[in-house]
């Protein structure tokens, strides 16, 4: 049966069909023609360079990397990679050390590119956009914005020999600077206050040990049932400066410039990396105050102790979350005595009232058991974060109260990317592309060109 057709009043006129232009625009076409004209130009310019570069490094014995003996010519064979305009070849030659029977080809290393993959400055967009975009749409983008045809697999490995790359270079940093050692940045010019944020959120995670295969004249076999509770912590942590929020409106504020940390890994291994990153930016000095910010997790107070003149600050939202789930229980949810009760409450703890809340707050008499159970919970989170809670101080230092900054993180590095729908990742694959969005949205992308891409198992 056909579906119905809307119709109008027959005194109105029919709409008309939107009109396409002919062509594109006369400028976009004239782009489009130089960049037919010359990419061909820029690769045989390439390509001409690249035979220069054989020709000096070839004839020239590298040392065994073992033994440190020259090595003997063994044959020469043409090889070829991707660049970005094409295909670029070469003819390599090939030394073996006869002790080791170790092999190098003196103008791959040079030149710093693998036979038959994509490499350069090609891998390096490629790996940006698979670090904003899934892969398939990545691979759709590849074609749109930089003219190369590629399967989204191959933007796959690209962004994981990057991301190992990118990840094992940041698991070095921390593993350094853990050790005392190691110097990091001056610190002459180091601030007087570094805020630290830190939280964790979840991420889903495969189920499946190895990739599926599929077999000839066979559908793929289907990934096993996710069960409840399959998924890891993704522990992210923020760090700035109170001097460098700005007010953008009445009431609200904006961080001019953050750096950001992430791990899959355990709450030692995020603040391991945070240390590393205070290191690096040399923003730990002598006299350097480091304020925690948390939303009361045991596992970021425990840890908070490894710097010395420091500041516990619990967020402002979590620490009124506990008494909204007082006030609903006891004056029912969605009440106007519930709403009033806690936003009276919300203001004492701003003005740093946290004794004078919980001295009343022991004054009441609740009815019921549960009642009872839930306001002891609530005394009992006030009285042991009380000394974490000095609101009207840490606003006058500018400080700040809340987890904002952290919050917000979260949804950039992990929620963006990580946790489309049905999305599961491999514990590889996360933390390869973790540290790839770390780069990207720390402004420091540039890093990546710095980097050989690691060869995966």
């Amino acid at each position: 049966m056909a579906e119905p057709r809307l119709t109008c009043a027959a005194s109105t006129p029919p709409p008309v069909r939107p009109v396409l232009s002919e062509q594109p625009s006369r400028f976009m076409l004239l782009e489009r023609e130089v960049e037919r004209q010359y990419r061909p130009q820029m690769l045989e310019t390439l390509q001409r360079k690249v035979n220069a570069a054989a020709e000096q490094t070839n004839a020239i014995a590298p040392v065994c990397p073992q033994c440190g003996q020259p090595m003997s010519y063994h044959d020469t064979r043409s090889v070829c990679w991707l660049a970005c305009w094409g295909k670029v070849q070469a003819l390599a030659a090939r030394y073996r050390c006869r002790s080791c029977q170790q092999e190098r080809r003196p103008l791959l290393d040079w030149l710093g590119v693998e036979p038959g993959r994509i490499c350069g400055s090609l891998a390096r967009l490629l790996a940006l956009l698979a670090a904003v975009a899934p892969y398939e749409l990545a691979a759709r983008l590849a074609e749109l914005l930089l003219g190369v045809r590629i399967s989204a697999m191959g933007i796959w490995r690209a962004a994981q020999r990057l991301g190992e790359a990118a990840a094992s270079y940041s698991d070095g940093l921390s593993r350094y600077h853990a050790d005392s050692r190691g110097s990091g940045a001056p610190t002459e010019a180091a601030p007087s206050v570094v805020v630290l944020g830190v939280d964790g959120c979840s991420l889903g995670m495969q189920v499946r040990a190895t990739r599926r295969r599929r077999r000839p004249n066979e559908a793929l076999p289907p990934l096993p049932v996710i069960e409840e509770g399959h998924f890891r912590e993704v522990k992210t942590g923020v760090l700035l400066l109170p001097s460098e929020r700005v007010e953008t409106s009445p009431g609200r504020r904006s961080v001019v410039r953050r750096f950001l940390v992430t791990c899959l890994g355990d709450a030692d291994a995020i603040f391991a990396s945070l240390y590393a990153q205070l290191r690096e930016l040399g923003w730990v000095g002598a006299h350097t105050v480091v304020v925690i910010v948390g939303d009361g997790a045991e596992w970021i107070w425990n840890r908070a102790s490894m710097f010395v003149r420091r500041c516990e600050i619990l967020d402002f939202w979590h620490a009124v979350e506990h008494a909204w789930k007082f006030a609903q229980l006891r004056y029912g949810e969605g009440s106007a005595q519930a709403d009033r009760w806690v936003h009276a409450l919300a203001e004492d703890l701003r003005a740093g009232k946290v004794e004078q809340v919980v001295a009343r707050l022991k004054r009441l008499r609740p009815a019921t058991p549960e009642l009872r159970e839930s306001l002891q919970a609530l005394i009992r989170y006030y009285s042991e974060n009380a000394g974490r809670m000095r609101y009207d101080e840490y606003l006058r230092l500018g400080y700040g109260i809340g987890s904002g900054a952290v919050e917000s993180a979260h949804k950039q590095m992990v929620h963006a990317r990580f946790r489309q729908a049905g999305m599961r990742w491999s514990e590889a694959g996360a933390r390869r592309l973790l540290a790839l969005r770390l780069l990207l949205l720390n402004d420091n992308w540039a890093l990546l060109d710095r980097l050989r891409m690691v060869s995966l198992a």
